[in-house]
C-alpha cells in the first residue's frame, strides 16, 4: 500500500515537473517571439526614418506661387536675378535634395554654351507643382529673324531628360515653331529620386500645368503636344480628356508605351529596383555614337527598373487599352519595326481604334526605339514638321471658308 502511495505521489511529481517544464518553454518562446518582434520592428522603423534625413534649418528656395516662374535671365540663378525668396523653416525633407540639386545645375550648365545663338534663343525656368516639387523646364524660341508660328511642349521618355531633344529643337526654331519641354519628376533637374515615379498620374497633372501656363503666356499661337515612349502613354492619357480637342491643334507620338509588362510587388516595396528590366542591355539606336551619349549621360538614369515606376506603366498602358477611342485630337504616331522596347502592333491598333478626324501612322522599317536619335534623325523631324505644317494649313484654310 505504502509502495503504490509513493508510486502515486512520484508519477503526480512527474507530471508536475513535466507541466512546468513546459510552461516554462512556453513562456520562454513568448519572450522570444517578443523580443524577435520588438527587434523587428525598430528595424523597419529605423529602415523608415533613414529615407529622410531632419533639417533644422533650411534656406530651401519657396516660391511665391505655384506657378512657372523665370527664375533667371541670362546668368545663374541668384537671390539679386530671381523672382525667389528664402525663408528659414523646420521641416522634414527627403536626403535626395542634393541628388536634384545636383541634375538641376549640370542640366542647366550642359546647355548653357550648346544652342546656337542664331538659330535659337534658350531659357529655363522652373516650375512648382501642386505638391511643391521643383520641376526643371526649358524653352527654345526662334530669334527674332524667324516668325513664330507655333509653339510644341516635348516630354521626353522614361529615364531621360528633356535637355536630350537639344537638336529636334533647334531643328523646330529654324522652322519657326517655339518649344518647351519638362523634366519629369524623378528625371532631369527635377526633384525625386532619380528614375523614380510614384505615379504617372502626376506627370499628367503637371503636364496640364505646364500647358495651362504656356497657353495664357501665348494666347493665340496653336500648340502641340509631343510624347516620346513613356512621354507619348501620359500624352495620350491627356488627349482622352475631351477638353484637350480645344486646347491642341494635334498631338505626336514617337515609339508610344501603349503595351508593357511591370511586376505588381511595387505596391510593397515602391522603390526597389527590378534588375531583369533593365533596359540598357537593348539598343534603342543604330547609331552607336547615339547610345554611347545616352549611356555616358549623368541625368540618363541607367540602373534597373524601379518597381513602382514599372507598375505605373503597366497602368498607365491598361488605362490607354480601354479608353484609346476616346481619342479625338489630331494625331501623329511614328514607330519603328524593329523596336524592342514598345510593340510597334499597339501603335497601329491605336491608330484604328482613335476616333480622331486627322491621324496619321508612319512606321520606319528596321528603326528602333529611339526614332529621334537614329540615323535618319532628320528624316524624323522633317516628317513632324511637315505634318504640323500641314495641320496648321487645315485650320488655315478652315478658317478662310
Amino acid at each position: 500500500m505504502e509502495s503504490s502511495c509513493a508510486e502515486s505521489r512520484t508519477q503526480k511529481r512527474s507530471v508536475m515537473i513535466t507541466v512546468r517544464s513546459v510552461w516554462e518553454i512556453a513562456t520562454a518562446f513568448r519572450a522570444l517571439r517578443m523580443f524577435v518582434f520588438a527587434v523587428y520592428s525598430m528595424f523597419m522603423w529605423l529602415l523608415f526614418i533613414c529615407r529622410f534625413k531632419y533639417v533644422r534649418v533650411s534656406t530651401s528656395p519657396v516660391f511665391e506661387s505655384i506657378e512657372l516662374e523665370e527664375v533667371e535671365k541670362s546668368g545663374g540663378i541668384s537671390p539679386e536675378t530671381s523672382k525667389i525668396k528664402k525663408k528659414r523653416r523646420i521641416l522634414w525633407t527627403r536626403s535626395l535634395s542634393c541628388d536634384a540639386n545636383c541634375r538641376r545645375v549640370l542640366a542647366r550648365k550642359r546647355l548653357a554654351n550648346a544652342v546656337d545663338g542664331d538659330i535659337s534663343s534658350w531659357q529655363t525656368h522652373f516650375f512648382v507643382n501642386s505638391r511643391k516639387q521643383i520641376l526643371f523646364v526649358q524653352s527654345w524660341m526662334p530669334t527674332e529673324r524667324k516668325q513664330l508660328r507655333g509653339l510644341l511642349i516635348l516630354l521626353h521618355g522614361l529615364n531621360e531628360h528633356s535637355g536630350r531633344y537639344l537638336h529636334f529643337a533647334m531643328q523646330l526654331n529654324s522652322q519657326g515653331y517655339g518649344v518647351y519641354a519638362m523634366d519629369w519628376i524623378g528625371h532631369g533637374g527635377s526633384d525625386g529620386l532619380h528614375g523614380y515615379v510614384p505615379s504617372l498620374d502626376h506627370v499628367v497633372a503637371d503636364t496640364v500645368a505646364l500647358l495651362q501656363w504656356v497657353l495664357d503666356k501665348n494666347p493665340s499661337l496653336p500648340c502641340f503636344l509631343f510624347g516620346h515612349s513613356t512621354g507619348g502613354a501620359v500624352v495620350l492619357k491627356l488627349a482622352c480628356e475631351p477638353l484637350m480637342s480645344s486646347l491642341l491643334q494635334g498631338i505626336i507620338l514617337t515609339s508610344p508605351a501603349l503595351r508593357v509588362i511591370a511586376p505588381v510587388i511595387s505596391m510593397l516595396l515602391p522603390t526597389l529596383q527590378f534588375k531583369g528590366a533593365n533596359k540598357r542591355g537593348i539598343p534603342v539606336s543604330r547609331d552607336p555614337a547615339q547610345l554611347v551619349a545616352k549611356y555616358s549621360d549623368p541625368l540618363v538614369y541607367t540602373g534597373p527598373l524601379r518597381i513602382r515606376t514599372g507598375s505605373e506603366i503597366l497602368r498607365i498602358t491598361n488605362y490607354l487599352q480601354r479608353n484609346m477611342n476616346k481619342v479625338t485630337v489630331p494625331f501623329l504616331v511614328m514607330h519603328g519595326t524593329g523596336d524592342r522596347v514598345t510593340d510597334p502592333s499597339a501603335s497601329q491598333d491605336f491608330y484604328h481604334c482613335a476616333a480622331s478626324k486627322h491621324k496619321r501612322l508612319k512606321l520606319y522599317e528596321g528603326y528602333l526605339h529611339d526614332l529621334l536619335f537614329e540615323p535618319e534623325r532628320e528624316e524624323i523631324a522633317e516628317d513632324i514638321i511637315k505634318w504640323m505644317d500641314e495641320i496648321l494649313n487645315t485650320i488655315r484654310h478652315q478658317g478662310v471658308s
